[in-house]
């Protein structure tokens, strides 16, 4: 494994890093917080940072300390400098960071708890990094998927833990009815984005669209499409209106509209439709997930996302008209 180089100043002192490393090494963080829609630009991560702020101070502040903890814990093991700069060792953890604190509340027991398991999600990224080369996959939101479910379904036997756990409820436990309003479909598509990072707010999810948007109009537009697809699918099934309006069934076709609309399949016609079925997919998905992990007081997170960019990913070397982008 690679560890960051250093340069003594003179024999017998310590080395210390480049300024450039240092430099590097900062702005891993906020493309740790880009990586979480695969985009390695530090100015989307930023801009994504700022969208959490404006959800709530605690997203904000816990989505970069579970990214920062995570990134430190792959330098501090020697995971490879490249993939540290790039931010792909730390999206995870600002999902662990999000969405702990979502579930369990703004203590201090939490940011215990989020240092722990984005160590964790660290720990569990470079075994599936090494697990899935084999067969050409990636890692993806596994790692946050794993140790946030873990966490959510043990929360409830530690008294200091979920003592000041708020109650979270799908929004048609008080608004049930499947009529949809053109409101509930705008609202819809914004949160699509913003239900990446837990967050249900329109305006939440329009910083988001932005920062896709300043990466790369491709993937912005290959988001929104999901986005579009996952409401579509919903509706079309008699989905509950305001789960929709939430975007409850857009955020995991939106992060699998970006993984097969030219980050991992290369763009074309048939990638096209490839990615349609694909979104289209993890929206029907998320139900399902979301009823069995309930069972066990867990919640469906990213895996609808994570099981349906697999099964796709895996398929593609016998499908003649797609072909991998690496």
């Amino acid at each position: 494994m690679d560890t960051p180089p250093t340069s003594p100043d003179a024999p017998g002192e310590p080395s210390r890093p480049s300024a450039e490393r240092v430099r590097e090494g900062v702005l891993a963080i906020p493309r740790g917080v880009a990586q979480v829609d695969f985009q390695p630009s530090y100015w989307t991560g930023l801009i994504f940072l700022i969208a959490l702020f404006v959800g709530g101070w605690e997203f904000g502040a816990f989505g970069l300390l579970g990214c920062a903890t995570a990134t430190l814990t792959a330098w501090t093991f020697g995971v490879p400098w490249d993939r540290i700069s790039a931010g792909l060792e730390g999206f995870s953890g600002t999902l662990v960071g999000v969405g702990l604190v979502l579930y369990l509340g703004t203590n201090w027991v939490t940011v215990l708890v989020v240092i722990g398991a984005s160590i964790g999600a660290s720990m569990v990224n470079s075994a599936l990094v090494v697990l899935l080369k084999q067969y050409n996959l990636p890692a993806l939101t596994a790692p946050f998927c794993v140790v946030t479910l873990m966490m959510l379904i043990a929360a409830p036997s530690f008294h200091r833990v979920w003592i000041h756990h708020p109650l979270n409820p799908p929004p048609s436990a008080t608004h049930p009815g499947t009529e949809v309003s053109f409101s509930d479909v705008w609202h819809g598509f914004f949160n699509g984005f913003g239900q990446v990072f837990f967050q249900d707010k329109w305006y939440v999810g329009l910083i988001f669209l932005v920062g896709l948007a300043v990466s790369s109009r491709t993937v912005a537009a290959a988001a929104s499409a999901g986005s579009i697809i996952g409401l579509l699918m919903g509706w079309w099934l008699g989905a509950q209106a305001a789960d929709l309006d939430a975007g409850l069934y857009g955020y995991n076709s939106v992060l699998t509209g970006i993984a097969l609309a030219g980050t991992f399949v290369v763009l074309g016609p048939a990638g096209i439709g490839f990615a349609a079925i694909g979104a289209a997919t993890a929206a029907v998905a998320t139900p399902a997930i979301t009823n069995t992990f309930n069972i066990v007081g867990g919640h469906a997170l990213t895996w609808p996302f994570v099981l349906t960019t697999w099964i796709f990913l895996a398929a593609v070397p016998t499908l003649s008209m797609l072909r991998r982008t690496s």
